[in-house]
C-alpha cells in the first residue's frame, strides 16, 4: 500500500516520535509511507516526496522537537479550488490512504475526506488536550513542562521584588495545560475558560497570597473571556479562529491587578517556547504507541478512525466523534483544586 503522511496546524513535541512509530510498523506490513510536506497545503500543491520513508529517515526522530514533515493551517474545505485540488491529487499520486496526524481542525479535515469516500486515519496531537474520545493527546505533557520551569524562574523573580506575576500559557477553549501547569508549579491563582473571570475574587486572592508570602503567582489560559474585549476585528486563522497572540491575556491582567490591589505586577507569556524543543518521555512513548496503532487500522482497514488512550490503552474511535465536541475542564475538577488557592 501506498501511504501518504502529513502533520498539519501547529507543531509540537512528539510529531516526530509519532511519525516515527507509523513508519517503522508501517515497514513490517509492506507500506511504501511518503512524506506530504506542509500539512493539507501539501496535498493542494502536490507537495509529496517521492521516496518512501526509510528506517534510516526516521530512526533519529525520537528525541526530536517539532515536525520533520513541516506543517500548515491550510483548511482545504474553506476553498472548493483547493479540496478538488486535494481530491485529484490523491488519486494522481496513487495514495491508498492518508495518516493524519493534528487536532481539532486537521483531523476535522481528515474526517470530512473519509465520508467523501478517501481512506483517513488521524493520530491526535494537540498542546490543549482538548480532543474528545482520548484521555490524552501528545505534546500536553511536554507544554505543561516547559511551563512549570517558567513558573518556577517567575517565581525566583516574583519573590526578589515583592511582586505579582501572570503566566499566560495555552489554552483556546480548554484550559488543561493551565489547571496541570497551576497546580504543579503552586499558583495562587488559576483562571480557564471554562470557569467565567471574577476579578474581584482574583485580586481578592493575590492580595492574601502576597500578605502571607511577599509575592503571589497567576496562571491563565490564553483563551480566558477579558471584560469589554472587542474581538470582531481580530485576525482570523484558515479554520476561523481567533489569533489568540494579539489578545495579551497576561498582560491585561497584570494591568487590572496592579490597579486594584497596588502591587507591583508584571506578565510572561511562554507561547511559541511551548510549542519547541524534545518532547518528555511521556510524550515520546505516547506518540509512539499512536503512531503504531494508526499503522494498524491502516493494515486492517479501518479507516474513518483516530487512535486515542483508553486507561493505558490504545484503542481506534470514530474520528468525527472525537472532533465533533471539544474536552474541556469538568467545572467539578476545578471546583475540586480550588482550596489549593485560597487560602
Amino acid at each position: 500500500m501506498k501511504i501518504g503522511i502529513l502533520t498539519g496546524g501547529g507543531d509540537c513535541p512528539g510529531l516526530n516520535p509519532a511519525i516515527r512509530g507509523f513508519v517503522l510498523r508501517g515497514l513490517d506490513y509492506g507500506f511504501k509511507v511518503h512524506g506530504i510536506r506542509y500539512g493539507w497545503k501539501g496535498l493542494v500543491q502536490g507537495i509529496i516526496d517521492d521516496a518512501p520513508l526509510t528506517v534510516a529517515g526516521v530512526e533519529e526522530l525520537i528525541r526530536q522537537g517539532g515536525t520533520d514533515l513541516r506543517s500548515s493551517r491550510t483548511n482545504p474545505y474553506k476553498d472548493p479550488a483547493q479540496l478538488q485540488a486535494v481530491k485529484d491529487n490523491f488519486k494522481k499520486f496513487g495514495l491508498d490512504a492518508i495518516a493524519a496526524l493534528g487536532g481539532e481542525d486537521t483531523l476535522g479535515v481528515a474526517s470530512k475526506l473519509f465520508k467523501d469516500g478517501f481512506s483517513t486515519v488521524g493520530i491526535p496531537k494537540t498542546m490543549d488536550n482538548d480532543l474528545s474520545e482520548t484521555d490524552y493527546t501528545f505534546g500536553f505533557d511536554s507544554a505543561v513542562q516547559v511551563n512549570v520551569d517558567a513558573a518556577d524562574r517567575l517565581r525566583d523573580t516574583a519573590r526578589s521584588h515583592s511582586r505579582a506575576i501572570v503566566l499566560e500559557v495555552m489554552g483556546r477553549h480548554a484550559g488543561w495545560v493551565a489547571l496541570h501547569t497551576g497546580i504543579s508549579a503552586g499558583a495562587d491563582y488559576i483562571l480557564l475558560p471554562e470557569v467565567p473571570l471574577d476579578v474581584d475574587a482574583m485580586c481578592a486572592q493575590v492580595k492574601k497570597a502576597h500578605d502571607r508570602k511577599g509575592y503571589a503567582l497567576v496562571v491563565a489560559s490564553e483563551g480566558v473571556d477579558l471584560p469589554d474585549l472587542d474581538e470582531s476585528e481580530k485576525k482570523l486563522d484558515a479554520f476561523g479562529h481567533v489569533i489568540l497572540g494579539e489578545r495579551n491575556v497576561g498582560e491585561w491582567l497584570a494591568k487590572e491587578i496592579e490597579k486594584r490591589t497596588g502591587l507591583e505586577t508584571r506578565s510572561a507569556v511562554t507561547g511559541h517556547i511551548q510549542r519547541g524543543g524534545a518532547p518528555s518521555a511521556f510524550d515520546r512513548v505516547l506518540a509512539t504507541r499512536l503512531g503504531i496503532r494508526a499503522a494498524q487500522c491502516v493494515h486492517e482497514r479501518d479507516f474513518g478512525k483516530m487512535v486515542a488512550t483508553r486507561g493505558g490503552d490504545i484503542v481506534a474511535v470514530d474520528i468525527d466523534k472525537a472532533v465533533g465536541t471539544l474536552r474541556t475542564v469538568p467545572i467539578e475538577l476545578y471546583n475540586s483544586i480550588v482550596t489549593l488557592f485560597n487560602k
